[in-house]
This record gives structure tokens, C-alpha cells and sequence, in this order.
């Protein structure tokens, strides 16, 4: 009774909420539990059923449950489990098995990479690879299939840029398509880039889907083994949670077996690709559907709008400044975009749309106002995937409409050097404008967008803070009235996430009640010097309660 007496009033509720069972205590960290009520402690307790029981000092938890293993943090400082608001598991897992084109700065250093590994792959099969930019080569512009001919004459090649809404393809590619890529004609939603009538083999957005559905599918075997790669990496990283766009059924068939088998370390929030069958599967379980564990969800779709600001996609209400005529694609036509978005709204399923440019942006605020009628004001938690230039006087409209803005700060960062030739000056001013949709009141989730770019959230925080490279340029930072604070760039990756998915009950901020995620760190992001910020590393990794990762 005496030592009960000399507890907090906080230790004491918790105990009075939860039962004495804690089988874990954690001490002497340093805890930024992002809960506004308590944002500092040193110690966690947690049960059997991964879920916290109190947060705290080392000396309230060690004495409320004396009988509790013990876990000495050592000093480190921990933050709740990190979630990444848009990032592709399938694709990052896909990218350890495709030739690595990022950072490339010449078309003939891409050819050099594709030589060494053609070398190991069996004749005549497809040699795929991923990251070309050709805003880093001399002159920057579009490669040809004749660069890849040269090389490699009798063999199939497919290159996706590195935002995914490009791909660069050889002869042999082309003869594989589902028709001749030649001529005047051009595919709903994407775009043949051509010299004269001839394909010159580059394909924007809907059309690398021609040469792309002649590439032989993946066994359930092989996805099942790229998700692991994928788990692994992000773990390493320190993310809990992923929310991952688009996703076919197929795919999430494998999903829920390795969830049945328990092979899903961290919790992936995963969105149904488009109106196909996944969405259709998703209306039959009522619109949304959780596994028994909490590690697998699915109750949003994602939908594709325009395309990639790099390649010209995005789509614009003028003119791009560096290509005059071309003001982008719709991905999907909008009558059908909207067709699919009601069948959502019927459905009760959360709809997430991919939007770049500022007439793309345009097009989904209009048909998400038209669709939610007077449900726009109902908890619906619509999301806007990039939101990366938008109209000054549509960003109060993501308020109005109770939507959120799910953005990626390394975008911000990785653009910078060549956004303003594609949009000119006066509409940089609502390009990644992260402090515009703050102070109009619009929730704000942090991701990457991993493998576009790399799946490293200290990283965001980085781009979020300070809007410089790595190398620390621009000085100040780029539209600098645009960064934000160190705490708003860690809750856009922690309760910011966890609110897009429904789940700011269950993650995002340590107190008791919810799941036991965090994530224990080498050095403190809320007070190293901004650089120092690109270079923490996670020490370990926890998910309900369980390391899934300890730095070796």
C-alpha cells in the first residue's frame, strides 16, 4: 500500500483502467509520445496482448509491476512506431530484382547497369530496371529506343522512370505490345511518345500498360517473397505501419495468407487499385475488412487522376512553362473517374486519389464535392494522394471538404532543381505548400512514395524541416515559409498517418490503450542539428509489443 501511495495520479489511473498483468516494462528512454496531455516520458509498460498499460517514469512502472521483464532502453530516444502515409510494398520489394537505375546521370551510365546485369539472365529474357530520370542527364530530355537497341538487339527492355508514370522501352519491347505503337492514335489516359508516326520508345502513364502487359506475371510464389524483402526494409527503417496504394485482389489474397501465417511484421493499411476487382471484393465485406491480428486492413481504393509532374502528366490548367500545348493527362477520364468514386461513396469505402497538378487537383476537389453532397462534412476522411500543385484558392477547399492531404516532403525536395522550368514561378506558390494546407485547417499524412523515393522516414523529416538536400542547398531552404515545425513533421508521420487510416485510436501516439509501437532511435529528431536529422538510424524496431528489428 505504501509504494501504491507514492504513485502518480497518472500511474494510478492507468492501473485503475487496466489490470496488474504488464509482462514488459521498458525503462530509461527518452519518449516523445506525441500525446499532447503527456509528451514526455521515460518508460513503458505493456501486456500480453501488445496493447500499453502506462506510460511514465522508470520508478511508477518498475514499482506497479515489479514482476514485469525488464527492457533497459539504455537512453535511447523513442517516438511512436513511424507509419508511412503512401508507400508501395510490392514494388519496393520487386526493386531488389530489377536493375537499380537511381542516381544514373547519363543514358549511357544506365546502359552500363543494364550490361552487368544482362549478364547473369538467362537469353531472351526480359531485362527490367527502375529509376531513370532524365532530368539528370546533359540536354534532359526524353531517352529513344535506339539507345537501347544498340546494346541489346534480341532482347526485350523495360525501363520505368522513377515517379513509375514513364517507361522506356527497346524495339524488341515494342514488337511485344498488344498493338502497333506507331501512327497518330493514342491510348486512353497515357500517351506514345513518338518521332513523325514512328513510337520513339517512350511511353507515359496508360500506355506503358501495352508493352508493360507482355511481361510475364508474377507466381504467388515470387509476390510473396518480394513482400517479405519489402517488410524487411521498412522495419529496418523504423516504419510500424505502411498505408500502400493500390493493390490488386490477387495481390491481397497473398497478403492475407501471410497475415494468417503471422509473416506480416508491421501494419499495412492497403487501398484496392481502382475500380476493378479488389474494390469490387471490398463492397461484398461491407467496405472495409481487418485481419483478427491488426497487421492487415483494407477499406480505401485508390484512384489515379493525372500523371507525374517529371514526365509531363501532371495536368495543368496552362501550360506546362517548358513544353508549350501539353498541359498534361487525366489518367483516368474524368466521367469514369467519377463512376468509380460514386461506387465508392455507395459502397462506404474511403476513396484516395493520386492528383498532381493544379487541373488534376481541380477535377478530383469537383468530383469529390459532387459526390459527398452534404456528407462532405461526415467523418468520410477522403484523401488527396500528393496534392502536389494546387490553385491558392483550392486549398481552402480541402477543408471544406473534410479531406486530407496525404504528401510526400522528399518530392519537394527531389523536384526543386527543375519544378519551376515545368510551372514557372507564380505556381511554385502552391506547389508542396505543406504551411498553406496547415493554416487552412486541412490534416496533413507524411509519406515517401517508396521506391520513387527511399523508404527512409528520417528523411521526410528532414525535406519537412528544412526543404534542402542533402548537401544543404538552397540556403534557407526552398519557399522556405513553407517548412514545418520539427513536431508537425514527426505527427505527419505518426498521428497525421494514423488519422488517414482510421486508426488514431490505435497508433500514432504512445498512451495507454494503444498498441504498443514504437520505435527506439540513435539520436533525437527534435533536437540534433537539421542535417543530423537525414542520419538517424533506428536502433530498434517494435510492433505490439515485439522487436521485429534490431540494428545488428
Amino acid at each position: 500500500m505504501h509504494s501504491i501511495a507514492r504513485l502518480s495520479g497518472v500511474a494510478l489511473l492507468a492501473m485503475a483502467m487496466f489490470p496488474l498483468h504488464a509482462t514488459t516494462v521498458l525503462v530509461h528512454a527518452h519518449i516523445h509520445t506525441m500525446d499532447p496531455d503527456k509528451p514526455e516520458a521515460t518508460a513503458l509498460a505493456w501486456g500480453d496482448d501488445g496493447k500499453l498499460l502506462a506510460v511514465g517514469s522508470d520508478t511508477e512502472l518498475k514499482q506497479s509491476y515489479p514482476q514485469a521483464t525488464l527492457v533497459d532502453a539504455e537512453g535511447a530516444t523513442m517516438v511512436p512506431g513511424l507509419i508511412d502515409a503512401h508507400g508501395h510494398m510490392l514494388g519496393l520489394g520487386l526493386s531488389a530484382s530489377e536493375v537499380d537505375l537511381v542516381g544514373s546521370t547519363s543514358r549511357d551510365e544506365v546502359i552500363a547497369r543494364l550490361k552487368a546485369r544482362a549478364q547473369s539472365l538467362p537469353k531472351g529474357a526480359w531485362l527490367i530496371g527502375h529509376g531513370w530520370d532524365q532530368n539528370r542527364w546533359p540536354g534532359k530530355q526524353f531517352p529513344s529506343a535506339a539507345d537501347l537497341d544498340r546494346a541489346f538487339p534480341d532482347r526485350p527492355v523495360y525501363l520505368e522512370r522513377i515517379d513509375g508514370h514513364a517507361a522506356w522501352v527497346n524495339k524488341v519491347a515494342m514488337k511485344r505490345a498488344t498493338r502497333s505503337l506507331d501512327g497518330e492514335w493514342q491510348p486512353d489516359g497515357g500517351r506514345i511518345m513518338r518521332v513523325g508516326k514512328k513510337a520513339s520508345g517512350v511511353l507515359i502513364d496508360g500506355a506503358k500498360a501495352l508493352v508493360h502487359d507482355a511481361i510475364p506475371p508474377l507466381t504467388a510464389d515470387q509476390t510473396r517473397e518480394a513482400y517479405k524483402r519489402a517488410f524487411a526494409q521498412a522495419v529496418a527503417k523504423g516504419l510500424t505501419g505502411v498505408h500502400d496504394p493500390g493493390v490488386s485482389l490477387d495481390d491481397f489474397k497473398v497478403l492475407q495468407q501471410m497475415a494468417a501465417a503471422g509473416e506480416i511484421p508491421l501494419r499495412l493499411y492497403e487501398m484496392a487499385d481502382g475500380n476493378h476487382a479488389a474494390l469490387q471484393w471490398l463492397c461484398e465485406q461491407g467496405g472495409q475488412w481487418q485481419d483478427p491480428t491488426g497487421h492487415l486492413r483494407m477499406r480505401t481504393v485508390k484512384l489515379y487522376m493525372d500523371g507525374a509532374l517529371g514526365s509531363r502528366g501532371a495536368a495543368l490548367l496552362d501550360d506546362y512553362s517548358d513544353d508549350h500545348g501539353n498541359r498534361g493527362i487525366f489518367v483516368t477520364q474524368p466521367e469514369e473517374y467519377k463512376a468509380a468514386v460514386e461506387k465508392a461513396f455507395r459502397c462506404k469505402v474511403q476513396v484516395a486519389t493520386h492528383a498532381i497538378g493544379d487541373r488534376g487537383n481541380r477535377m478530383v476537389l469537383d468530383t469529390y464535392q459532387g459526390v459527398l453532397g452534404d456528407f462532405a462534412s461526415s467523418d468520410h476522411r477522403w484523401r488527396v494522394e500528393h496534392a502536389q500543385i494546387v490553385a491558392l484558392d483550392d486549398i481552402p477547399r480541402f477543408a471544406q471538404l473534410h479531406l486530407i492531404a496525404s504528401m510526400q516532403p522528399t518530392h519537394a525536395t527531389s523536384d526543386m532543381p527543375w519544378a519551376e522550368q515545368r510551372l514557372g514561378y507564380q505556381r511554385l506558390q502552391g506547389a508542396y505548400a505543406w504551411q498553406r494546407f496547415i493554416h487552412a485547417g486541412v490534416p496533413l499524412a507524411f509519406g515517401s512514395d517508396f521506391p520513387v523515393e527511399q523508404v527512409n522516414p528520417m528523411l521526410g523529416i528532414y525535406a519537412a524541416v528544412t526543404r534542402q538536400d542533402l548537401a544543404g542547398q538552397p540556403p534557407g531552404g526552398w519557399f522556405p515559409d513553407q517548412r514545418v515545425s520539427r513536431i508537425q513533421a514527426l505527427a505527419g508521420f505518426t498521428r497525421g498517418a494514423a488519422f488517414a487510416a482510421f486508426m488514431e485510436n490505435e497508433v500514432g501516439i504512445l498512451k495507454p490503450g494503444f498498441r504498443a509501437d514504437f520505435v527506439l532511435l540513435d539520436a533525437d529528431p527534435l533536437t540534433v542539428a537539421p542535417r543530423q536529422i537525414a542520419d538517424i538510424k533506428p536502433l530498434s524496431t517494435w510492433v505490439g509489443g515485439k522487436e521485429v528489428y534490431k540494428k545488428p
